[in-house]
């Protein structure tokens, strides 16, 4: 398939209804309103086409840069294009997820996660703290800095109340990252995150909450899904 012709199966695929509800979220135009699931059609499809990918992504087209993310050889990436990418996620499905996934799956994504959480750009600090925590996520406790994760909740602990929004949002999923994911400090993350308490953030006009790091980490336990690194955090 060309970039052409999914741009045009995923115009047939768009819905008002789906519009509506990714607005909502902070969705804006041009997009065209498709279910993740029909994207992931389209994947199974394509597969991994990273010169597609590339394209689609630079197609404007909300729909196109998800689907470009979950397509892309996350090893092909350079840095300018994760750069790239990153400037251009213009929400936070694609600076929080698409994104993030495909850095995280680079042989850029510590040093461009550290880069982006120092940005005074919100979208692009946000990408940076979802980054690392995906790196977290599907990396081995051995083959990270401990110590630089420690002082990246103690800055969080310091900083988060008075980070703007969707800083706070991914800080706050950086700690929960730190307490499921990483055995030797997950109770130094859930001790920080109590201190922290609820964290406020505005989430639009959705019923959507925010995950209080204690509470979500226990969950994370009870399902089994503690301490268990991921083989891949697309989806």
């Amino acid at each position: 398939m060309t970039s052409k012709e999914i741009l045009l199966e995923l115009k047939a695929m768009g819905s008002d209804s789906i519009k509506k509800v990714l607005v909502n979220h902070g969705a804006r135009e041009p997009f065209y309103g498709v279910k993740v699931a029909d994207l992931k059609t389209i994947q199974k499809k394509v597969k991994v086409n990273h010169a597609l990918a590339m394209e689609l992504y630079d197609s404007g087209i909300s729909d196109a840069m998800y689907l470009a993310g979950l397509i892309a050889d996350d090893e092909k990436m350079t840095k300018k294009d994760l750069q790239h990418w990153a400037k251009n996620a213009y929400w936070y499905m694609l600076s929080e997820y698409t994104v993030p996934w495909v850095a995280s799956g680079s042989k850029h994504g510590h040093e461009l996660a550290l880069e982006w959480i120092a940005s005074k750009e919100e979208n692009i600090a946000a990408t940076g703290w979802v980054t690392y925590s995906c790196l977290l996520s599907r990396t081995q406790d051995a083959d990270l800095d401990l110590d630089e994760i420690k002082s990246m909740v103690d800055r969080i602990e310091k900083k988060i109340h008075s980070a703007p929004n969707r800083v706070r949002h991914t800080m706050n999923s950086f700690i929960i990252s730190v307490g499921g994911y990483i055995k030797p400090l997950s109770p130094y993350a859930i001790a920080a995150s109590k201190r922290i308490g609820k964290v406020s953030v505005n989430m639009g006009n959705t019923a959507c909450k925010v995950p209080f790091g204690p509470e979500y980490i226990e969950k994370m336990k009870k399902r089994g899904s503690l301490e268990k690194k991921k083989n891949t955090v697309k989806c």
